[in-house]
């Protein structure tokens, strides 16, 4: 096993699994991850990239004095359907929602194999202070392909997308999937936004940019999976909700790596001076923090204007019922107030749907 004091990785250290007894397979797919012999379920590519994280948090930590960057759980909104409307539209027979919400998950889980793309530039071309034995040092050194095949999958084994479609099949019995989920996913991708600071290089500021912005659906992703495992797991309008509830489980375990690499990153360069033309010199954490404020009220916006008019047009265009109007009516009679930060307050309505 890997010493604390170690802060230098290979790539192929950085991918190394956990040696384990039994392979989780989903619907017939050798998936990453696997059993040990008393059956506890361990995350792929963890026998040194876990360690090797928490060491870089250690070094960060000691030498700048800075905490760890996060994103605050006030600005973290609820899942939408929530529970409780989730569950009430199962009960009623309204399946869509669900099956749509927990397919496109497992969409946009598969467009994770999209960081390994990233087109990374020498670290030291854009930082003006060293990075040896940092996250940042590693991040094509295999930190972006450890979670691209997480997510993904890789060659013959399953990921995160296959895992989520279990779930879902698990759940709610293979229900037929329209593939107008997956063009509608793709006509609502956003183009590449403006440059915050033209005066960097384009690509050191994509790649700060895109770790922010992976990090900040990873940590909202934190209350899909507490949603999902809540739903799923409820004998009451789950098909199977040992398997399903599991499932969410594990990916749940596979995903904290994620977190915690893109925190320490961000961190690290909040600590230090980014570099670019003509001498150009600024605060990493300006950058960071920059982005990040656009990046949340991006997604803000996001699930506050469209994903709640998407559920109630779902609801009219697949619920077999009488008064379609009275059922959306009942579904939003169940939403809780969320109040979201006082600088975001006019991206959302003062109520929505619940956790």
């Amino acid at each position: 096993m890997p010493h604390e004091s170690k802060l230098t990785f290979t790539r192929e250290e950085i991918l190394a699994d956990v040696p384990t007894k039994e392979p989780l397979i989903v619907n017939g797919v050798r998936c990453h991850g696997g059993f040990d012999a008393d059956g506890v379920y361990h995350s792929p590519r963890t026998l040194w990239r876990v360690p090797a994280i928490k060491a870089w948090q250690q070094r960060h930590l000691a030498k700048s004095g800075m905490p760890l960057f996060e994103i605050p759980a006030e600005v973290v909104p609820p899942q939408s359907p929530g529970v409780a409307q989730a569950k009430f539209l199962l009960r009623a027979g309204v399946r869509e929602p669900m099956v749509r919400n927990l397919t496109e998950i497992a969409i946009v889980e598969g467009f994770g194999a999209m960081i390994r793309e990233l087109p990374v530039p020498a670290i030291s071309s854009f930082v003006r202070e060293d990075t040896t034995g940092t996250a940042l040092a590693h991040l094509a050194g295999g930190l972006f392909e450890a979670q691209a095949r997480d997510e993904a999958g890789w060659s013959e084994e399953g990921g995160h997308r296959q895992m989520w479609e279990a779930a879902r099949d698990a759940a709610l019995s293979s229900p037929a999937i329209s593939p107008q989920i997956f063009q509608d996913i793709i006509a609502r991708r956003m183009p590449e936004p403006r440059q915050m600071f033209p005066q960097l290089d384009v690509n050191a500021e994509r790649v700060v940019r895109v770790m922010v912005n992976v990090l900040v659906i990873e940590v909202m992703a934190a209350a899909t999976f507490s949603w999902a495992e809540d739903v799923l797991s409820d004998p009451e309008v789950s098909d199977d909700p040992e398997k399903a509830a599991n499932l969410v489980r594990y990916i749940r375990s596979d995903e904290a790596p994620h977190v915690e690499y893109l925190r320490t990153a961000l961190s690290e360069i909040q600590a230090r001076t980014l570099i670019g033309r003509d001498g150009y010199e600024v605060s990493g954490k300006e950058v960071v923090e920059a982005l990040a404020e656009r990046s949340l009220k991006g997604m803000l916006k996001q699930r506050f204007t469209e994903r709640p008019a998407m559920l109630r047009d779902m609801i009219r265009k697949t619920a077999n019922v009488k008064n379609v109007e009275e059922l959306i009516a009942q579904v939003d009679a169940l939403a809780t107030p969320w109040t979201p930060p006082a600088r975001f307050a006019d991206l959302v309505p003062p109520v929505v749907q619940a956790n």
